[in-house]
C-alpha cells in the first residue's frame, strides 16, 4: 500500500461500503432478537451511520465526525445492553454481508478481523441480561 492510497480505496470505497453495511442491515431486519436492538423504526438511519463510520474508519470521508464528532465507539454503545449472543448475531450478520463482497484475501480477512474484534470489545452484560438492546438501569 502506497503512501497515497488508503484502505477505503483499496477495498473499493463507497461501492463496497455500501454494499457491506446495505446487506448487513437486510439481514437484521430479518432477525427478531437482533432488530428489537434498533429502536428506531427505519433502519436507514442506523445503516448511514454504520456505513460512515466504517468509511471514516479505513481512511474514507470525514462525514462520520463531522456530523457527529469523534466516533468513540465503545462510548456510543454503553447505554445498550449488549449481551455475547447478541455480539454472536451481530457477526452472522456482519459476516454473511462480508461474503456478499468480492475482496482480496488479505483485505477480507483485514476487514473479519477487525469487525470481530470492534463486536467483542462491545460486549457489556452477561448472557441473559434483561432487556436486550434498551438502555442498562
Amino acid at each position: 500500500m502506497s503512501e497515497q492510497t488508503t484502505y477505503y480505496e483499496l477495498f473499493g470505497g463507497e461501492p463496497t461500503f455500501h454494499k457491506l453495511v446495505h446487506e448487513f442491515y437486510r439481514g437484521v431486519a430479518d432477525d427478531p432478537e437482533l432488530r428489537a436492538m434498533y429502536p428506531e423504526q427505519d433502519l436507514e438511519p442506523a445503516e448511514r451511520r454504520l456505513r460512515m463510520f466504517l468509511e471514516q474508519y479505513w481512511g474514507g470521508p470525514t462525514t462520520y465526525s463531522q456530523e457527529r464528532g469523534h466516533p468513540r465507539l465503545r462510548m456510543r454503545h454503553v447505554p445498550f445492553v449488549i449481551t455475547p449472543a447478541q455480539r454472536d448475531r451481530w457477526l452472522l450478520h456482519m459476516m454473511n454481508a462480508c461474503d456478499t463482497l468480492d475482496l482480496a484475501p488479505e483485505l477480507d480477512n483485514l476487514l473479519r478481523d477487525y469487525l470481530t474484534r470492534a463486536a467483542y470489545s462491545l460486549v457489556n452484560a452477561p448472557e441473559g441480561a434483561d432487556s436486550p438492546g434498551l438502555p442498562q438501569a
